[in-house]
């Protein structure tokens, strides 16, 4: 890709005019068009004039090579949590570049993020500083080229050299051997849209830039860095798709958050002008927190400020949205409101009639996630019974859009995944409604065969049929379809969408059984979506409950249920406010699944009591997180009763090792090792020797150490001791009872002890088998002046206590005989 103004050199195909008066071919003005914006925001290559300019995107840095996933829109809830120091901001410009003392070069960036997010525009962003010799000049020649349009041409036999001259016309006089030589920018965009088949294992190695092969063979060679082996590249994502690219294969994670807050207001002014209606905007965003959330996406900025611009400056004098199905509702009338033309009852039939259609579009190829389709053509459209020529106007544009690919065929898509997946909630619905057969669709689900099963049935089968789905494809579907019952939405269709007994009995039997859903085989993570479901059909009993319980001070002695334990880690991760205590130790496993799913909360706990919680690897990986997180408020830990193997100690020193770790308070860690190989004793060696280092590492802040019932025996003290050492330890108490001791230990504690750094103020030693010698020689560091232990717990303190309980019983005994 040269500079803007080549682009369009020679004829013109499918020529358009801009605003500014000058013509360019289509695929020149798409490459600078701001795609979540309306279709006159673009740049204009020739006189440089721009649209108006959207807040600045931040890429994060991804610290993990896993690939999430989940459904987008709980991605987009999960990110809204609060970021942490895990995630490094990084321009775009700079995605290339190595971090200063990195030996390691940057060849493959991998960029994750939501659809919508402004993946296509940050590339975009990047190509116009290239080409306006702004940023990245070392770069000779860079080539942009879209899965979508790699699409077309899957089947058929290229060299790379070829694909180069077909897709960019304007470097047919480029050589194999110029290649070679300059330094090359291959930019991949879109891989969910892809339908290449690309295999990194089993595919023929390419080498030369002459040789022919398909399409996906020549994308593999050119990624494992066979074919062209000094060229960049960057590939953009959706989440879900990301996992086609082999981690070794990637240099670098980066992931497009979207709008910060104050870009979020910046959108909103920018848009509307410093004037009242953009603050009264920006307040009623804020006082529903999903499209608070929602908003930090580009493309729901502007869905958002389509309903609400047009609510607040009409005579529109209904309630402004606070559901995700609401606001949907409203933007399908809003977007295809005409001007002029037929009466608004007629018009809006006539809308519905092209809705419904484009909901069968939607549902049938959204239904299935092994053939989930993004991109259509104008026989799937046909095979709906949509008229092309409909979408050639301009009414239907904010909804769904039309494309020219290479060789100008013609591709159709939703102007963003949501609205694909409303619009087959719409379908669905209506089929329901009108007694159309949907067993199909629910399989095994449909309770009843031979009769119309009531809407609670309905719901419930719908909701049983997306947890089965692995990544949540259906999430979103399903809470549209809970928000369509409701008459309030219904209304807005003027009964279009047909009739359905929604009495408030009915609605309140799909309200209990949501509640009563089973969630033992249900990740954690995709339990919320019931919780979400219950807040579209305007059910806040669970919400207000969880608020109770957060606000109450006997919360040990409550038990919550299921649900309630999936709204409680929602609304923890949520929360802009520092939580004192949490204490899970009654919850059942699948409530601390809920909770420990996501660290974004755990360091917003003051303090966190995990005792007897059965913590899995992936729950300590959670706690350690927090640990490292910035800010993490995290104080006070105890992990009692966990029988904790060495791979989820290794995960927990790795956060006790991080700089950002503020933990004053660690207690009663239990150490087992589940192999033949090593004795309980080694184990306890290995433990206390990364748990020692981790603490030398960071010991200025931890003031309790508890570490009583696990067999550290003398070797584990005495690592431990050289923690004690150090200058810079604070530890005040060490709780060290049950733990094997001999005589050997109390030296070593004396010695660490009478060191000038020491600070250990309090120390039990009970339960262990210690001579009065040893303890000796630390009952006499307390009479010492200069020494700082003021309680000493021992063999000896325990005996006499034993006798002292054993007097009183005595005693008892004797005032009442018998």
């Amino acid at each position: 890709l040269l500079t803007p103004s080549v682009l369009c050199q020679g004829s013109l195909k499918d020529p358009v005019s801009t605003s500014c008066g000058h013509w360019f071919c289509r695929r020149c003005i798409t490459s600078h068009w701001d795609q979540s914006a309306s279709s006159e925001d673009f740049f204009c290559p020739k006189c440089r004039k721009r649209p108006r300019t959207r807040p600045g995107l931040q890429a994060a840095k991804g610290q993990s090579e896993e690939v999430n996933t989940q459904h987008e829109v709980r991605q987009l809830e999960t990110a809204s949590m609060k970021r942490t120091i895990n995630e490094t901001p990084i321009r775009c410009s700079n995605i290339f570049k190595a971090k200063p003392g990195q030996q390691r070069n940057i060849r493959v960036v991998l960029t994750n993020g939501v659809a919508g997010v402004g993946k296509t525009f940050s590339v975009q962003k990047f190509t116009l500083d290239w080409a306006e010799n702004l940023e990245n000049q070392d770069v000779s020649l860079l080539i942009l080229l879209s899965f979508r349009e790699l699409n077309l041409i899957k089947d058929e036999q290229y060299s790379l050299l070829r694909l180069l001259h077909v897709f960019h016309p304007t470097l047919q006089k480029v050589t194999a051997e110029q290649l070679a030589v300059c330094k090359l920018l291959f930019i991949f965009d879109g891989l969910d849209e892809s339908r290449l088949s690309l295999d990194f294992n089993n595919n023929e190695v390419v080498s030369d830039v002459t040789q022919k092969s398909s399409v996906s063979v020549l994308l593999t060679n050119l990624i494992k860095g066979n074919l062209l082996p000094s060229a960049l590249v960057w590939i953009t994502s959706q989440p879900a798709a990301a996992n086609q690219i082999p981690p070794e294969c990637v240099d670098r994670v980066t992931e497009v958050q979207g709008f910060t807050e104050a870009q979020k207001e910046e959108y909103f002014r920018r848009r509307f002008g410093y004037q009242d209606l953009s603050s009264r905007i920006i307040s009623a965003i804020k006082t529903s927190r999903t499209l608070n959330i929602m908003c930090l996406i580009p493309v729901f900025c502007w869905i958002t400020a389509t309903v609400l611009e047009h609510m607040l400056t009409t005579d529109d004098t209904g309630e402004l949205p606070k559901t995700l199905t609401n606001l949907y509702s409203h933007f399908l009338l809003v977007s295809t409101k005409r001007k002029m033309g037929m009466g608004q009852q007629e018009q809006m039939v006539a809308d519905i009639k092209v809705f419904l259609k484009l909901g069968r579009l939607a549902f049938e190829h959204m239904k299935n996630p092994s053939n989930r389709k993004l991109m259509f053509y104008p026989e799937d459209l046909e095979k709906c019974g949509l008229d092309v020529g409909q979408f050639n106007s301009q009414v239907y544009t904010k909804i769904f859009k039309r494309e020219f690919g290479i060789f100008q065929k013609t591709v159709y898509s939703f102007v963003h995944l949501s609205i694909q997946e409303f619009l087959a909630a719409v379908y669905m619905f209506h089929c329901y409604s009108n007694s159309v057969d949907v067993k199909d669709f629910l399989g095994k689900m449909w309770e009843y065969e031979n009769t119309d099963p009531s809407l609670d049935v309905f719901l419930r089968s719908a909701m049983e049929k997306s947890l089965e789905s692995e990544n949540g494809h259906l999430d979103l579907f399903v809470r549209f379809l809970h928000g369509l019952s409701l008459e309030s939405n219904q209304r807005l269709f003027r009964g279009l969408l047909g009739r359905t007994d929604n009495s408030p009995k009915i609605i309140q039997r799909a309200i209990k059984n949501l509640k009563k859903m089973k969630m033992d085989e249900i990740s954690p993570d995709r339990s919320i979506n019931i919780f979400h479901c219950l807040m579209e059909m305007n059910d806040h009993s669970v919400h207000k409950e969880i608020q109770e319980f957060l606000k109450s001070e006997n919360r040990s002695k409550k038990k919550l249920s299921e649900i309630h334990c999936s709204a409680l880690a929602y609304m923890l991760q949520m929360s802009e406010e520092v939580l004192y205590e949490l204490d899970l130790n009654k919850m059942s496993q699948i409530c601390i699944g809920s909770v420990l799913n996501n660290h974004r909360f755990l360091h917003d706990i003051f303090i966190c009591r995990l005792a007897g919680c059965e913590l899995s690897t992936r729950h300590c990986n959670t706690v350690a997180l927090a640990l490292k997180s910035f800010p993490s408020h995290l104080r006070e830990l105890e992990l009692s009763n966990n029988y904790l193997g060495y791979p989820e100690m290794e995960q927990l020193v790795d956060g006790l090792k991080s700089p950002h770790c503020r933990l004053k308070s660690l207690r009663s860690v239990h150490f087992v090792f589940y192999s033949s190989r090593l004795q309980q004793c080694e184990l306890s060696v290995l433990c206390c020797s990364s748990l020692a280092s981790a603490l030398k590492s960071n010991p200025i802040h931890l003031r309790v150490l508890e570490l009583s019932n696990n067999k550290l025996q003398d070797p584990g003290v005495l690592l431990l001791c050289s923690f004690l050492r150090s200058p810079l330890c604070r530890l005040e108490t060490l709780g060290l009872q049950r733990c094997e001791l001999s005589v050997l230990s109390c030296r070593f504690l004396a010695s660490a002890l009478k060191s000038d750094y020491s600070h250990l103020r309090e120390l039990n030693l009970r339960e262990n088998q210690l001579p009065e010698s040893g303890v000796k020689l630390l009952s006499d560091l307390m009479e010492s002046p200069h020494g700082r232990l003021k309680t000493l717990r021992s063999v000896v303190d325990w005996i006499q206590s034993m006798q002292k309980s054993l007097q009183l019983a005595s005693n008892q005994r004797s005032v009442f005989p018998g």
